[in-house]
């Protein structure tokens, strides 16, 4: 009966081995599917980041472009302002009146008034 008792244990403990063995082999498959899953997903945020960094240095270096720019067109506006500003000029004419160019356009004023402070 010992004999018995004893195979069925031995049977018991190597069904239970067996069976604990798959279970580490299926952990560890498991932990390795995990790892690959989070390497894949650290790349993949890693490519993300890096074409977001590189369209913001893109934008950012657009906006300074726009700037230059605007900063050139705002000049240009100042010398064409400036320019304007200076087309008055008075003219000798018999009835004396002020002639103004302005785009081309020539105006006459016959009138003057001075300025209020």
């Amino acid at each position: 009966m010992s004999l018995r008792i004893k195979a069925v244990v031995d049977k018991f403990m190597e069904e239970l081995k067996e069976a604990l063995d798959a279970d580490i082999q299926d952990r560890i498959m498991k932990e390795r599917e995990m790892q690959s899953y989070i390497e894949e997903r650290e790349r993949e945020v890693a490519e993300r980041e890096a074409a977001w960094k590189a369209e913001l240095s893109r934008r950012e270096a657009e906006i300074a472009r726009q700037e230059a720019r605007l900063k050139m067109e705002k000049e240009n506006l100042e010398k064409e302002k400036s320019v304007l500003m200076g087309t008055a000029s008075n003219q000798d004419n018999q009835d004396g009146a002020l002639e103004i160019t302005v785009s081309g356009e020539k105006y006459r004023c016959l009138r003057f008034s001075k300025a209020k402070k």
